[in-house]
């Protein structure tokens, strides 16, 4: 090869990666996963029974059994929407005090239940899920991912992102009579919904109510028919499962439909 051509391929050569090595360090704009971090403080919990898991704000009953396990958190009034937010996913990281942060360390939870204000304290003291505070209850095995437990009352950062769920949105049958309640849970994406409609094959789309958490209602007789679900997520996605339930349903029982992309 000649010279010139030769110091021409090197000079591309060096330029080009001295060009991936800027871009590498120094990218042209931030991604929203290294902006959105929001302040806010969290505290923990230590279940002194195993029926502690159970119940809460949004609904779902056994954490454990249906599928949360410990990764889940109280939000405070200024976080929990008045339950809009259930199902909704948080990665959150301790700052600030390096004698209680575990360095280099975040966790991931699901908003399952509500922190409920004190108003017998003022918000900067007892009352820590008092509004204005942005405050999450954490199970302590999962505050314990990245915070010694003596920290107590620890700052912290946190940003919503999307859920990874294992299978498809779930619909647990409740409710009696013409009554019917659905819990949505195990949903991906957004992780919380926003609307949901059902059908029958002997009806149209009928749209549900909020009736607490992921508690969704609607007075209606749909027994002996097969049930379809229509549900709207916060950011606006639709999903469509079609005959979830079969004719023969029963109030108590449990279906899987599609799921949202994570």
């Amino acid at each position: 090869m000649p010279t010139g051509r030769r110091r021409l391929l090197l000079f591309f050569t060096l330029s080009l990666s001295a060009l991936l090595v800027r871009s590498h360090y120094f990218p042209s704009t931030p991604s929203a996963a290294q902006s959105d971090w929001k302040s806010a403080r969290a505290t923990y919990y230590a279940a002194a029974d195993p029926i502690d898991a159970v119940g809460g704000a949004c609904g779902y009953g056994d954490l454990v059994k249906n599928g949360y396990g410990k990764a889940t958190a109280a939000l405070s009034t200024v976080l929990f929407e008045k339950g809009q937010i259930c199902g909704a996913c948080f990665e959150i990281r301790c700052v600030e005090d390096l004698r209680w942060c575990i360095p280099g360390t975040s966790i991931i939870v699901t908003a399952t239940n509500f922190c409920a204000p004190n108003y017998g304290f003022e918000a900067d003291g007892g009352g820590r899920c008092n509004p204005p505070n942005s405050h999450f209850v954490l199970p302590i095995e999962a505050f314990e991912k990245i915070a010694i437990w003596k920290a107590s009352n620890m700052p912290v950062q946190y940003r919503r992102i999307r859920c990874r769920k294992e299978g498809g949105v779930r619909f647990t049958m409740g409710g009696a009579g013409i009554f019917l309640s659905v819990l949505i849970s195990n949903v991906a994406g957004a992780g919380d919904v926003a609307a949901v409609k059902i059908k029958g094959s002997r009806t149209g789309w009928l749209p549900m109510g909020r009736n607490w958490g992921q508690n969704w209602h609607i007075n209606a007789d749909l027994k002996n028919q097969p049930l379809s679900f229509e549900i709207t997520s916060s950011d606006g996605v639709t999903l469509t499962s079609y005959n979830v339930a079969p004719k023969n349903w029963e109030f108590g029982q449990t279906f899987e439909g599609k799921q949202f992309e994570s």
